[in-house]
């Protein structure tokens, strides 16, 4: 319940502080006087969009700040799952900055309207006459019948597997529209990789066989740069062997006078080990080397495939084929991975249409069992609203579609006179019709559930005093477990409320102000009387007032 409501800066009220109790309240006023202007700065509260209009002085920023005790409305998960600090009395915040931003907060933590517009579901309804006409929307009806039926948990479990079933339908849908895909190319890619596998690339094996080609095609070259190499090295008489052997002769007898001949020895004795390991090396060389036309016309033949493939797939090196060539097959064999996967998508989501199914019915069944508990009861409420006649006919067609509550098609009809046809609601139903009707279905459903606080605005236009005076008493009985709230201009409702405050006008410094005050026990009865007839007070008039708040 709303405990108490302050604003400052909005429309016409300067500052405007009060505190409300739990029950029935009233809350008069003439036209104009300010009753929508209170309704607009809760509506802020509660996450409507605002902008620079709202402020009454431009120069400064508008606040208005509502607190609520909501203990009772299990609301903890609300708060954890929005990474907000919970208490039981509540305090909502919203400012509206003379640039025309807006903030909000809950319990002082910073929040976007979304958020607030979620938590606000939960506490307070307001509902006027131009409401009265979502009696019409299948949403609602829905929402009654299942009240009633006490589905919600049902349709909770329900929700859950649907949200589920359409993600495995939309993801049965890509997963073929893939391998449709897939199939088309699938001739193409696997000429391709057979192409690459028939290659056998190795990682590296270009460099190789490059070397490899160049050694083969120049063999008469190196054949006789080696074997020249060898005569320069074994000549008897000048080869480099020779001479190395006769300077190392010759080093070797002073090596034994100093420390820095015998390094120049070492290091000479160490450069003919050297070489005559190098003259070794080029003697095996020259005598493995020859040629052969079949070996280089394979390594040809190997190089020219491997640019070919190069400029085919538009790549420079043998690891990038690997790597197309690893695509290549994971999309060969993606082809029976994808049937697979779409085989066991469809038995996944046969399962949950299993689920979904026995969930529907239930709530089909339960639906249907509440229609009639619910049809006697708008009956017997409207009945006493001056609608004796009044008749339902709530009609489920259930279907083979999933909807988002279950599986069920309804039809609201309804005839206000006997005798008369049932029609759909909407058509058939006057305005004060269905305002009588919305606080039948109000009244139903605070016996079956935990609503918030709840708005009567003018919800009694157009009604006679003695009709007046059963919906007050309806209103008044809901207010035994919920806090209601009634904008009214007739008498009948006002005089039942355990609160009556009083919007009106007073003028300061030239300046028209809207102003709000809980109306005394003396008060109340003027203002009744006032209600009854007119400016002009009767002694008439007092005595009804007085007779309507005993």
């Amino acid at each position: 319940m709303i405990t108490s409501l302050s604003i400052e800066n909005f429309a016409l009220i300067e500052k405007l502080s009060v505190k409300f109790t739990d029950g029935f309240s009233v809350i008069t006023g003439e036209t104009g006087a300010g009753k929508s202007i209170l309704l607009g700065a809760l509506g802020l509260v509660l996450g409507k969009r605002a902008d620079l209009t709202s402020l009454k002085n431009k120069e400064e920023k508008c606040i208005i700040e509502a607190h609520f005790q909501i203990k009772n409305y299990n609301l903890k998960s609300f708060f954890v799952s929005n990474d907000l600090d919970y208490e039981d009395e509540t305090i909502i915040r919203r400012e509206i900055l003379p640039s025309g931003k807006s903030r909000a907060f809950i319990n002082d933590t910073p929040v976007n309207l979304n958020e607030l517009q979620e938590l606000s579901n939960y506490l307070i309804d307001i509902h006027s006459q131009h409401q009265t006409q979502e009696l019409s929307d299948d949403a609602v009806q829905f929402q009654i019948i299942d009240s009633v039926a006490s589905n919600f948990d049902f349709i909770s479990q329900y929700s859950i597997q649907l949200k589920e079933y359409k993600r495995l339908k939309s993801d049965l849908k890509s997963k073929k529209e893939l391998l449709t895909s897939v199939l088309k190319e699938q001739d193409y890619n696997t000429f391709l990789l057979e192409e690459l596998l028939s290659a056998q690339l190795k990682s590296g094996e270009l460099e190789e066989l490059e070397s490899n080609f160049e050694k083969l095609n120049n063999v008469e070259f190196i054949k006789e740069t080696l074997v020249k190499s060898l005569a320069l090295a074994n000549d008897e008489q000048f080869g480099v062997l020779q001479n190395l052997k006769e300077v190392k002769a010759t080093l070797q007898k002073i090596a034994g006078l100093s420390t820095e001949y015998n390094l120049l020895f070492e290091r000479l004795n160490s450069t003919l080990i050297e070489f005559d390991d190098i003259e070794k090396e080029l003697n095996q060389l020259s005598e493995t080397i020859f040629s052969d036309p079949e070996a280089l016309d394979l390594t040809n033949q190997k190089l020219q495939l491997i640019y070919t493939l190069f400029k085919k797939h538009q790549v420079n090196t043998v690891d990038e084929l690997l790597i197309i060539q690893n695509e290549l097959d994971n999309k060969v064999v993606s082809v029976t991975t994808l049937e697979s996967e779409i085989v066991e998508i469809e038995n996944q989501i046969i399962q949950f249409e299993n689920q979904l199914n026995i969930l529907a019915n239930q709530v089909h069944d339960n639906r249907k069992k509440a229609i009639p508990v619910l049809t006697d009861k708008l009956a017997s409420f409207l009945s006493n609203l001056g609608m004796p006649s009044a008749r339902f006919n709530i009609q489920l067609d259930l279907k083979e579609e999933f909807y988002n509550n279950g599986k069920d098609e309804i039809i609201f009809l309804f005839s206000a006179n006997k005798g008369s046809d049932f029609g759909l609601l909407k058509k058939v139903a006057s305005g004060g019709e269905m305002s009588r009707i919305m606080l039948a279905v109000k009244a139903i459903l605070s016996q079956f559930s935990n609503l918030p606080t709840i708005i009567f605005d003018e919800i009694d236009t157009g009604v006679s005093g003695e009709i007046a005076h059963k919906m007050a008493e309806i209103m008044k009985n809901m207010s035994s477990n919920m806090q209601v709230f009634a904008i009214t201009h007739l008498p009948q409702i006002a005089s039942k409320g355990k609160d009556h405050f009083k919007v009106f006008k007073v003028i300061k410094d030239n300046q028209t102000h809207s102003e709000l005050k809980l109306l005394s026990d003396d008060e109340r009865i003027i203002e009744i009387a006032q209600m009854l007839s007119g400016s002009v007070i009767s002694d008439s008039a007092l005595i009804h007032a007085k007779e309507l708040l005993n």
